[in-house]
């Protein structure tokens, strides 16, 4: 069974004539244990299909099952439950606490969990110690490279012992030493059979992933599986204003286009040519 299903999902933001289609009839399967990047140029609904899979926004229409369970109509308190317990979420811009030391900041969903204080410690120590970074526990953010603060990050989103993973563009403020370092982490939460789910703008990262999501227009153009390892391809874009009709239709139109250009041709040939006036140069006076 799969672990994320979708079926006409549609999203639409505003109303009337400033209605934005952000989403539009999305089908979408993902197995437990995938690895998928999610691919496609700026504002072609990679963030909001993300969002509406993590329990963040709602579809406009559609149907939504997690785990075999429909969750596009749950309330508030049952939407942050399955969020919470299910779901582990990475971001780009990291979304850590600033004035909260380290340990604390990954130790913070346990808290809404209703675990004791001396736990939750115990719990978020293990974790940093998974990411390589016990021995920042009582650091502040700012007090961090980017790329431990990611790992940090990946270390709350983990905390929950979530079965999907949800990185939006996680390795996009970092350098390619801290991308690679945080990339090996995401490959080892999914090795331990985790689903992971990337929005990514760099063809290199797909290495990394089993499948690849190409995304045009708020619709899935491409669904690519591949061996983990190998970078896929990015395809052309499609051609969205190509002409419609058949091919008979387009034969007579390239036609119609020659003789047109034939007949100015002609037409150029037979036409007279104006006289140009030659400019007359003045006699030079001779001084007597």
């Amino acid at each position: 069974m799969s672990v994320i299903k979708l079926q006409d999902v549609s999203k639409l933001y505003g109303f009337g004539d400033a209605t934005t289609v952000a989403l539009e009839d999305v089908e979408l399967e993902i197995e437990k244990g995938e690895f998928v990047a999610i691919m496609g140029p700026s504002g072609s609904g990679k963030s909001t299909l993300l969002n509406i899979i993590g329990l963040l926004d709602r579809p406009t229409a559609g149907l939504y099952q997690l785990d075999g369970r429909s969750v596009e109509k749950l309330r508030p308190n049952a939407r942050a439950k399955a969020r919470r317990d299910k779901i582990g979420f990475v971001f780009q811009s990291f979304s850590l606490l600033p004035k909260l030391k380290v340990i604390d900041n990954v130790a913070l969903p346990l808290a809404y969990k209703g675990r004791l204080l001396g736990r939750r410690l115990k719990m978020a120590h293990n974790m940093l110690e998974r990411v390589g970074l016990a021995d920042r526990a009582f650091y502040l953010p700012s007090q961090l490279s980017g790329g431990q603060v990611q790992r940090v990050a990946i270390a709350r989103a983990l905390i929950n012992d979530p079965s999907i993973i949800i990185a939006d563009e996680p390795t996009g403020n970092l350098d390619s030493s801290s991308s690679r370092l945080v990339m090996e982490l995401l490959k080892e939460i999914h090795e331990m059979g985790n689903t992971v789910l990337m929005v990514t703008h760099n063809p290199e990262l797909t290495r990394y992933a089993s499948r690849v999501l190409y995304m045009y227009d708020g619709s899935i153009e491409r669904d690519i599986q591949k061996r983990i390892g190998n970078i896929a391809r990015k395809p052309k874009e499609p051609e969205f204003f190509a002409p419609d009709g058949s091919e008979e239709d387009t034969l007579q139109s390239v036609a119609a286009t020659m003789t047109l250009s034939e007949e100015k041709e002609a037409a150029k040939k037979t036409k007279p040519k104006k006289q140009r006036k030659t400019k007359r140069t003045p006699k030079k006076r001779v001084k007597k």
